[in-house]
């Protein structure tokens, strides 16, 4: 449990074996989707979550997210996501996650998020400190240390080669009616076979979002890489009105070898 009006929130997780891969560590998309559910359980906790922004016709979205584990829980590993605020500007606001063994104390890694509000019928950006007269700002933690690097735009160039493409079905769609922020980091890591991930590990994977994608699109991945441990990802949709691709997010994946 955490204090009602701490700074921090401290939120624990199960390892559940079905959210795990062969190697019987949980997957990278399953630890995405519980670093948001930290971040929408603290901010909703503190009067600034989709709880109230959906009553004003406010939504969070969510810009990059960058995450870097030195090691992955373990099937029935209880941990703990820890999340708080960064910095808040007018447009965006930086939120980190920390990602801990309950048992051990061992801190499996690290996480760094970038998030703008938007209004729901306008699409239009808001100012973030002027919602609540400002709350967010009471929230602002700027001296607890998050020592991995900060989220980028994931530079690519026009060298990318046409790796694979889905089309968004069903279980890609989320409560605002688009593609779900970790299904692109789900379908981004199935573009690589079983056998690299018996000699690879994940290490970082960072995504800047660009645009929103929509249910029947056709998502379109371009891959390039400098070596073997090291691959930058672009995705495009689209569909029956939208013949060219419009770039919907780029990824940056960095691996190591097990």
């Amino acid at each position: 449990m955490e204090l009602e009006h701490s700074k921090i929130g401290r939120y624990e997780f199960l390892a559940e074996p079905f959210h795990c891969d062969f190697s019987n560590r949980l997957l990278m998309g399953h630890l995405g989707n519980h670093l948001l559910n930290a971040a929408d359980f603290h901010s909703n906790d503190r009067g600034f979550g989709m709880h109230y922004l959906n009553t004003i016709n406010k939504t969070w979205v969510l810009s990059r997210l960058a995450i870097e584990m030195e090691q992955m829980p373990v099937a029935y590993d209880r941990f703990a996501v820890e999340t708080w605020v960064e910095s808040a500007k007018r447009y965006f606001t930086r939120r980190n996650f920390m990602v801990q063994n309950t048992k051990t104390g061992q801190v499996y890694g690290y996480g760094r998020s970038i998030w703008a509000m938007i209004d729901t019928e306008t699409r239009q950006p808001v100012n973030l400190l002027e919602v609540r007269d400002g709350l967010l700002e009471d929230y602002v933690e700027a001296d607890k240390p998050c020592p991995v690097d900060k989220e980028s735009r994931v530079k690519m160039s026009n060298e990318a080669q046409p790796v694979g493409s889905v089309i968004a079905r069903y279980n890609d769609i989320d409560i605002n009616g688009h593609v779900n922020s970790v299904k692109y980091i789900e379908h981004v890591l199935d573009l690589f076979p079983l056998e690299f991930y018996r000699d690879k590990r994940l290490l970082r994977f960072e995504i800047a979002y660009v645009a929103e994608a929509h249910y029947g699109d056709e998502l379109r991945f371009y891959c390039e890489t400098d070596d073997d441990l090291t691959y930058r990802v672009r995705i495009t949709r689209s569909n029956a009105e939208v013949a060219e691709g419009i770039e919907t997010c780029r990824c940056m994946l960095r691996f190591t070898d097990r």
